[in-house]
């Protein structure tokens, strides 16, 4: 895969490059061992795309864990979330709240923060503008990059993911709070330099590398026998 389009939010270009400027190699070339055509492994079920096979999120999302996971130092950081019920209205009574809630970051290395989504629009603006403010109040990270899919990337994808032309406009017309962190925006697609996989009829495979430049060949030098047919004899 590669990196197509980035925005700057809140200066992140700047704050990112210049106070991470390791990490952000490192972040681009978790990117780039990613051979994204390995991971098209999910046949489409939809009208439009029947039968077509697209890009499984789960499957890139595994994959990423395994390229941050190989450079090292990059892991996931989470916190417990008690809700208060100081807030209902006199009267009110809830069922027990779930003991268990947690917000967590994909990817947290010396206080850069790293969100892959693949899901959909509100999740994109959830983790920009609420969870990376949350993680660096409470100390865990100074500045975040979000890695989203470009939208040719999508149209390859099953309905309802969400892409980086769609959320860099909204976050634009959002403008930015003073309670913001800087994050770098990150849009990635698959690699239009790597050349295209061949991949030849079954029949043919055995016989390829035998008949196939033999007949280049042929054309190559032409013909410079004789005729076919019977020959006169001597």
């Amino acid at each position: 895969m590669r990196i197509a389009g980035s925005y700057s939010f809140c200066d992140g270009r700047r704050v990112v490059e210049t106070q991470y400027p390791t990490l952000l190699a490192e972040i681009t070339r978790a990117i780039e061992g990613i051979d994204e055509e390995a991971h098209k492994t999910k046949e489409s079920s939809e009208r439009t795309k029947q039968g077509q096979m697209l890009y499984s999120p789960t499957s890139l999302n595994t994959a990423f864990k395994y390229e941050f996971g190989r450079i090292g130092g990059w892991a996931p950081i989470r916190v417990g979330a008690q809700y208060s019920v100081a807030h209902y209205e006199p009267g009110y009574k809830a069922a027990a709240m779930n003991k268990g809630a947690f917000r967590e970051m994909d990817f947290v290395k010396q206080r850069l923060g790293v969100e892959v989504q693949f899901g959909k629009y509100a999740f994109m603006v959830y983790n920009v503008c609420a969870k990376m403010t949350i993680f660096r109040n409470l100390g865990h990270i100074g500045a975040g990059v979000e890695i989203v899919p470009m939208k040719a990337f999508v149209e390859q994808m099953s309905s309802g993911v969400s892409y980086f032309e769609q959320f860099v406009w909204d976050l634009e017309q959002r403008g930015v709070s003073n309670i913001d962190i800087p994050v770098l925006i990150l849009g990635i697609a698959a690699d239009w330099e790597r050349a295209p996989r061949q991949t030849l009829p079954e029949d043919l495979v055995s016989i390829s590398d035998r008949v196939i430049p033999g007949a280049l060949r042929i054309k190559r030098t032409g013909l410079t026998g004789s005729k076919p047919g019977p020959k006169p004899r001597g």
